[in-house]
């Protein structure tokens, strides 16, 4: 019995983990070479399959020949997939044994598509989950093998909940895919009626608009901040990244929105509905601390443009 790991970042690395403690061989990992456009805060799957004297490969587009009929050369019994970034095509998903399977950062069929750590916190969830599923042509829509649910909370930002659903992802994997192998996995179909599905996300998306209520702007700014690449608004033409705040639903200071004061040493932004508590700030991309609050935010009745 043999799994082939498409992978990438920290859950790719959990999976190789998982199938080396599980004794199952590992012919060969594919994943992608980091970009230096990206800020790779994440651990490398190729690194460590160097580690584990496992081949590894770069390919650009996995579907071409060359990869398939490498694949198909090592008759693996599953096919897994883990943060792989390349849709993976039917030449593919007819090769293994068992399965080809992929796991996916949501509780399915909800959050489909690309950053589902990030828009679940874009929209407040509570709740969050790991789904183990088969793979088909459309993205994250084949029949479930298992799910774990983990909780949200208040605080959670993108790093915080991604590492509850790295253990939640070790926990599925080192269940399912011994059952896989031997035949006795569930199979669910999804109920593509509940189905939602989100894109990708660009650097551009973290901009706030101060009108939306102050619960609304936290949410963005808990799924956007560090190490991603953080939620911001201008002010007298610089660009002031927020990377830490609190909701004051029920404060009101009857200001034009988008406009901060300093309230016992706090500053606070009217927003659409309630206040934001600024709790950390910079100008530069990236937090730092040591750095207080930027002057800028520390000026009675100042507008974000």
């Amino acid at each position: 019995m043999s799994v082939v790991l498409l992978g990438y970042h920290n859950m790719g690395c959990r999976a190789l983990k998982v199938l080396r403690e599980l004794a199952i061989p590992v012919p060969a990992v594919f994943t992608h070479r980091d970009s230096h456009k990206e800020n790779v805060w994440f651990d490398s799957l190729a690194s460590l399959a160097k580690n584990y004297e496992i081949p590894c490969y770069f390919p650009d587009d996995i579907n071409q020949k060359e990869w398939v009929d490498l694949i198909r050369s090592m008759k693996p019994d599953i096919i897994l997939s883990c943060y792989f970034r390349q849709m993976i095509k039917q030449d593919i998903l007819d090769i293994p044994r068992c399965a080809a399977v992929n796991l996916h950062g949501s509780l399915l069929p909800r959050y489909r598509g690309r950053c589902p750590v990030n828009w679940q916190l874009v929209f407040g969830e509570v709740k969050s989950g790991v789904t183990l599923h088969h793979m088909v042509l459309k993205a994250d829509a084949g029949d479930i093998v298992g799910q774990m649910e983990v909780d949200v909370g208040p605080r959670d930002t993108a790093l915080t909940l991604f590492k509850k659903l790295e253990e939640a992802a070790e926990q599925v994997l080192r269940q399912y895919i011994p059952m896989l192998l031997d035949g006795t996995a569930p199979r669910i179909e999804q109920d593509h009626s509940r189905a939602t599905y989100f894109g990708g996300r660009k650097p551009e998306d973290g901009k706030i608009d101060w009108s939306w209520s102050a619960e609304r702007i936290y949410n963005l700014i808990r799924a956007v901040t560090w190490p991603y690449p953080g939620a911001f608004a201008f002010m007298e033409g610089q660009k002031v990244y927020i990377w830490d705040a609190e909701p004051l639903e029920d404060r009101d200071l009857s200001l034009p929105v988008g406009t901060a004061r300093q309230i016992e040493g706090d500053t606070v932004v009217q927003t659409g509905r309630g206040c934001l508590k600024v709790n950390s700030a910079s100008i530069e991309p990236r937090p730092n601390p040591e750095i207080p609050i930027p002057s800028i935010l520390r000026r009675n009745d100042i507008h974000f443009e």
